[in-house]
């Protein structure tokens, strides 16, 4: 599995903008071979911003990379630049390969 986040540092009071931004876009996700999961993560605060991330899992680091060339990323990701006033900065990618994989009933 391959997991892909982005880190996004959100101006303070822009937290709910942000979130609206992200609840009522089309992720197009559904049906993008490898795709396994999407969340929108909250973290702690800072002084002059909140900290979330996007954290997507896939079947393979090869899917992420195929669907960042598909036609449903360019969708997904249309008009995103609008939204930079919410945050400082540019978003922070970061990709993972899963090496280990423990489960509750493991």
């Amino acid at each position: 599995m391959f997991i892909a986040m982005n880190r996004f540092q959100v101006i303070r009071g822009e937290e709910a903008a942000f979130k609206d931004v992200w609840l009522s876009r089309d992720s197009h996700l559904d049906g993008v071979p490898g795709f396994v999961e999407f969340h929108l993560l909250r973290g702690p605060e800072a002084e002059d911003h909140t900290l979330y991330a996007s954290h997507t899992i896939w079947r393979s680091k090869a899917d992420f990379e195929e669907w960042t060339r598909s036609e449903a990323f360019r969708k997904a990701h249309a008009g995103a630049g609008g939204n930079k006033p919410l945050y400082l900065g540019h978003p922070r990618f970061e990709g993972f390969e899963v090496i280990q994989t423990v489960g509750a009933g493991d």
